[in-house]
């Protein structure tokens, strides 16, 4: 079996009065996992790192561009049974001020919400965990692990 990691995961939130919301968007019905709820996600080009794809991403899918992006510190997988491979996706953070989105074909709906509605919304556990460790460093200073921002 092969390790690969070819993919990555982008959080985007903002700052509110009330604390922090994330956003999620829904992906079409023409795309893998159809209605689903998620954060950005995207692949790798040859030629990029990770930190750039989650840029690139973020950008193509939403129109957003954050103004702060950190590598958060925790890594997302999941097993892929037809090609039986393991697939590790680094997580980022990034901090947006602007909330007007402009979605791309591959979603049908975003929505901008607090932990408890995107932990009840996303899928796997490994990405409410990513939320949740995300609003402890960064509304809570509870968190003892470290995010390593990323000049941009």
């Amino acid at each position: 079996m092969n390790i690969i990691s070819n993919l990555i995961e982008a959080h985007i939130f903002r700052e509110t009065k009330n604390g922090i919301e994330f956003l999620l968007l829904k992906r079409a019905e023409r795309q893998p996992y159809p209605g689903l709820w998620q954060m950005v996600t995207g692949k790798i080009k040859a030629e990029e790192k990770a930190y750039q794809t989650a840029l690139r991403e973020i950008k193509e899918e939403t129109g957003l561009v954050p103004i702060q992006l950190w590598v958060a510190p925790t890594v997302n997988s999941f097993y892929e049974p037809k090609d039986e491979y393991i697939c590790l996706l680094p997580v980022f953070a990034a901090r947006v001020e602007s909330s007007e989105v402009k979605i791309s074909r591959e979603h049908t709906e975003y929505q901008w919400v607090n932990k408890a509605t995107a932990q009840k919304l996303l899928a796997w556990e490994g990405q409410r965990k990513a939320v949740q460790i995300i609003e402890d460093y960064f509304l809570n200073k509870k968190s003892f692990f470290h995010f390593v921002e990323i000049k941009i």
